[in-house]
């Protein structure tokens, strides 16, 4: 890693042509994320066409079940065929898929589409992850991966900001909207990207499974557990500000959106946090220590229904999202590029299985909890994932970097 951080810094041309593919990846995280993460905003319209609040959280999780069921395959597919081919294939699927979905009635088949679109969708997180190994060295991949995993909150963004509006009166135009942006980032792959020749790039070396320890394992389980109370936060934080605090619409889709902003800035600060760290873990333990810490207060904020409960939320929102790329830039390392696409497929999948489950699990408890505390209900479950998280991190275990 030494030698290949080295030379990169001889290389000008390969330096400027991996920060536009880089940007590339970006874009195509925003459009997926906008779509598998940001139907929560459509909530309050599929709850207006009859749906309970149980069943909006299954239809919203839709697309996540579709990307869980497939981030192995395309990891395997990555790893043998290259991230341009995988990235064009997925999302040219994606693009039909949803605009299908935009013209489909009926809650059924439009969850189907959902599902199906989730699942080409997917290809992204592997494949755009796989590219920042291969082209970035190791003092400066946390920032890279750090700017990839701001397209995830900023995807939620623009669809706070978007779908809203659109699917005020029908939901089929801001799923439209969605269609249009992925094929935006399809054709920002087929202009930019290339699959990598820079510091980590070339043919793949053949190296020993990195799953024989348990290393690689705890990783992907402190992330599930730090998704649960990012799926808390993202998936009701609309809901509990226009239904319980009766906010306007458009006000709490700005103020959400700013969250997801900032949040997109904390995980920039975490991984070039982690460069001069020369960590990624111990970071992802303290942001994991912290983010119990603000769970616990928005808790009882919500419990007892104080307006700072409105600034705890957006600190929630925002701190909630701070350590996956801490948890995807371990896990591309320690695999190493052979096996970075499955080992990164992994790790999303494990991830999604735990976002998948988090929305219909929390709508039934706030809706067993009643109205009155319900939300409060729900953030104080939460507070315990962090803490386990923290433990098992694996920070012993951890290479020194660079």
């Amino acid at each position: 890693m030494d030698h290949a951080a080295g030379h990169a810094t001889h290389e000008p041309s390969a330096d400027r042509r991996r920060w536009a593919i880089l940007l590339a990846g970006m874009l195509t995280m925003v459009a997926a994320c906008a779509f598998q993460y940001g139907l929560p905003f459509l909530v309050p319209a599929f709850r207006a066409s009859g749906l309970t609040l149980a069943q909006a959280g299954i239809l919203i999780s839709a697309p996540v079940a579709g990307v869980l069921s497939s981030l192995v395959v395309w990891g395997a597919v990555t790893d043998r065929v290259g991230e341009r081919r995988v990235l064009v294939a997925g999302l040219a699927a994606t693009v039909v898929l949803l605009a299908a979905a935009s013209v489909v009635d009926g809650p059924l088949a439009l969850g189907l589409l959902l599902a199906a679109a989730g699942a080409t969708s997917s290809c992204v997180h592997v494949a755009s992850g796989r590219l920042i190994l291969g082209w970035f060295a190791t003092h400066e991949r946390g920032l890279a991966m750090g700017l990839r995993q701001t397209a995830q909150p900023l995807g939620v963004a623009l669809a706070a900001v978007a779908l809203p509006g659109l699917g005020a009166a029908d939901p089929r135009p801001a799923i439209a909207f969605l269609a249009v942006a992925t094929a935006v980032a399809l054709g920002s792959v087929l202009v930019l990207v290339r699959d990598p020749t820079g510091p980590g790039g070339g043919p793949a070396e053949a190296t020993a499974s990195p799953y024989r320890g348990a290393f690689l394992w705890r990783i992907h389980a402190s992330s599930s557990l730090l998704v649960v109370p990012q799926f808390t936060v993202s998936a009701f934080a609309f809901d509990y500000l226009v239904n319980d605090r009766h906010w306007a619409t458009s006000a709490a889709g700005t103020v959400l959106a700013a969250a997801q902003v900032g949040g997109g800035g904390i995980r920039l600060f975490a991984g070039w946090w982690s460069d001069r760290a020369r960590s990624r873990l111990r970071p992802m333990r303290l942001l994991a220590l912290l983010t119990a810490v603000v769970l616990g207060g928005l808790t009882l904020g919500a419990a007892v229904g104080t307006p700072v409960t409105v600034v705890l939320l957006v600190v929630a929102a925002v701190l909630t999202a701070s350590t996956n790329g801490l948890a995807f830039t371990a896990v591309a390392e320690r695999a190493g590029r052979y096996w970075a696409g499955r080992a990164l497929g992994v790790q999303n999948t494990t991830q999604n299985v735990a976002a998948a489950a988090t929305p219909p699990a929390m709508a039934a408890l706030i809706t067993a909890a009643g109205p009155a505390t319900g939300y409060a209900a729900a953030f104080g479950v939460a507070v315990g994932f962090p803490i386990v998280a923290a433990l098992t991190i694996p920070v012993a275990g951890e290479r020194p970097l660079g």
